[in-house]
């Protein structure tokens, strides 16, 4: 039937027209039933992390839920006054941002919300070369467990930001990104995760396995030392480390706790029934073996001197499977530490010859960045270091 409305048309309208005078007489003579609002959302309590002070946030911070962290490579002719020009933009909008207030340009600012918004900037060597100053970072020396890919390894500068909401995360990166645009092209982002936001407890990784356990904590006696530099600095080691799923799922419990030298249900050393017992490394079973193996990831990881510690917050991430279905998943693990190479490299250079976990983890990326001190109001990162 062309020209008008068809026979199937006609009555498929009265039985929409008469179901709407049915839902208007049930209620009360108006059709909004049709239209209901949804319940209204418990709003979330306004919760803000300081930009301003001695350190910069998100580095003793607790860790939030989402984490995003994006490296940028420098523009050709980028000298020192560039770099100046530039943390200036990107450290004002970083401290409006994280007070929920929006960026200096911001088109959506119903978009900048509170959430726990850190902003964090670590200085690769390469920025150092560009400002024509001595380096206090270095890539790391090379392991042998290494697979590292370009794609997720180095970068000149690093914003490390984090937050309890994603679409923050999301806005906030936008806004600083076109901040640097001028400056710097992006050379990687990587997006992690953890516990949901109020969760309390030590974290999992994509392994099952308590991830933090042995973490310095904050106002304990070597935990400044371990952590801050002289000037208020510190140190970032991001690890970009692929999980073996498939080969993990391969074995059974026994294999995985003694590779771990944990419970995986408890987190609780193979030696204790709780997840902050002291490891008895010297503990030997019936065999006269010891029970911790000597080569397990919580004896090679675990350090007496509080003042060689690492403030270890990792993320998880997970990119989905791949096209034959295998995981793509793993841990962003992010180390702070005052010193690279006294605290940082021997751990590692431990477990990359003997940590049992090896044969399921591969390091696919790799970064170092100087994490400059913090800024008063009115100032701005990087400005003891590069400012006039």
């Amino acid at each position: 039937m062309s020209g008008g409305i068809s026979r199937r048309g006609a009555l498929s309208r009265a039985v929409l027209l008469g179901g709407a005078a049915g839902l208007t007489a049930g209620a009360g003579g108006t059709a909004l039933a049709l239209y209901r609002k949804p319940p209204a959302e418990t709003p979330a309590p306004v919760t803000v992390e300081p930009f301003h002070g001695p350190h910069q946030a998100g580095v003793a911070t607790p860790p939030q839920a989402h984490a995003l962290l994006l490296a940028l490579d420098l523009r050709e002719g980028v000298d020192r006054d560039a770099l100046a020009r530039m943390m200036r933009l990107l450290s004002d909008d970083a401290a409006r941002l994280t007070q929920a207030r929006p960026a200096l340009a911001d088109t959506e600012p119903e978009l900048a919300t509170a959430a726990r918004l850190t902003v964090t900037f670590g200085f690769g060597p390469g920025l150092y070369r560009a400002a024509r100053l001595d380096a206090p970072v270095a890539p790391l020396p090379a392991f042998a467990i290494d697979r590292l890919e370009a794609r997720w390894s180095g970068g000149d500068l690093l914003l490390q930001l984090c937050a309890d909401d994603a679409l923050l995360l999301a806005h906030a990166q936008r806004m600083l990104v076109k901040d640097a645009r001028a400056f710097a092209t992006v050379r990687w982002t990587q997006r992690g995760f953890r516990r949901a936001p109020g969760t309390s407890g030590t974290q999992r990784n994509v392994l099952g396995q308590l991830d933090g356990t042995g973490n310095p904590v904050p106002g304990a006696p070597g935990f400044d030392t371990a952590l801050w530099r002289p000037d208020g600095g510190t140190t970032l080691v991001v690890r970009r480390i692929r999980a073996e799923l498939d080969a993990w799922d391969a074995v059974d419990r026994p294999v995985k706790e003694m590779a771990v030298g944990r419970r995986l249900d408890t987190g609780a050393p193979l030696t204790g029934t709780n997840e902050f017992d002291t490891p008895d490394f010297d503990k030997r079973d019936g065999l006269g073996l010891p029970v911790i193996h000597p080569d397990s990831h919580v004896r090679l990881a675990t350090i007496g001197d509080p003042a060689r510690k690492i403030l270890r917050r990792p993320y998880n991430y997970d990119d989905g499977p791949r096209p034959d279905g295998s995981p793509d998943t793993g841990l962003i693990f992010a180390s702070y530490q005052a010193d690279v190479e006294r605290q940082f490299t021997p751990i590692q250079k431990a477990l990359a010859e003997r940590d049992l976990l090896n044969k399921w983890i591969t390091p696919i990326g790799s970064a170092v960045f100087a994490v400059p001190p913090g800024c008063e109001p009115g100032g701005w990162i990087g400005r003891g270091l590069l400012g006039q």
